[in-house]
């Protein structure tokens, strides 16, 4: 797990760029912008190399980079192994990359070429992101389970479901949901917290959550959630 970052100190950055001069004029706006800049790394291997050993508090990825590993799967491995946060630098806008890159849990994208001001509002929107999401992240990482009702419980340390001794499969975004209300046991989660949460976006989308709540029921055959109305969800505790 990464280390929690300190605001009032300097931001640590690793970019992750394979255009030399667009990766040194990133550098240079970050640096005026008031981060430090651990280093610039050209392929995927040695980023997340890199990111495993250093820890930046964020991670600014190109999502096209040379060699036989892309900058989605390079960010898929750092997220998965440290919960760095990654934001994605990119030329393309297109659906198709957008849907590939999702995979890696981003809390962002950039297309090339910023400016200055959107570069610094982006960074410091997903730290605030990460920091208000994670500030609880003790509770998931305790070896411990919770009781829910119909025999069934969820794993924090795993974040695995299970029903009596039998392990349910569950999609990344399913996990997540678990993993967002179990931060708050016994209490209720706002859409708007769990919307952004799961899908990193700051629209409004009760219709996309209702759809994952829909089919996740459907799936179990039990009602885990309570819907607190015109407000959000809260897990059924045993």
């Amino acid at each position: 797990m990464n280390k929690m970052m300190n605001l009032s100190n300097a931001i640590e950055v690793l970019i992750v760029e394979d255009e030399t001069v667009l990766a040194l004029g990133m550098q240079a706006s970050l640096e005026d912008l008031g981060y430090e800049v651990l280093d610039i790394q050209t392929t995927a291997l040695n980023a997340i190399k890199y990111a495993n050993e250093n820890l930046p508090d964020i991670v600014i990825m190109d999502i096209k980079l040379k060699g036989s590993i892309s900058g989605i799967e390079a960010a898929k491995q750092i997220w998965k192994t440290n919960k760095i946060p990654i934001v994605f630098l990119t030329s393309y806008s297109d659906d198709i990359t957008i849907k590939n890159a999702m995979d890696s849990e981003p809390y962002a994208y950039l297309l090339k070429p910023c400016r200055d001001k959107e570069l610094d509002i982006v960074i410091k929107t997903t730290l605030h992101k990460h920091k208000y999401f994670f500030k609880n992240i003790e509770c998931l990482n305790q070896d411990s389970v919770l009781k829910l009702i119909n025999d069934y419980s969820y794993d924090n340390a795993k974040r695995i479901l299970y029903y009596k001794d039998e392990s349910i499969k569950l999609t990344g975004n399913e996990i997540k949901f678990f993993d967002i209300l179990v931060l708050k046991v016994g209490e209720s989660v706002s859409f708007e917290r769990i919307i952004s949460y799961i899908y990193r976006d700051d629209t409004l989308d009760i219709g996309k959550l209702r759809t994952l709540v829909y089919r996740l029921r459907a799936k179990l055959e039990v009602d885990l959630f309570e819907n607190v109305y015109e407000f959000g969800y809260r897990i059924k505790l045993a």
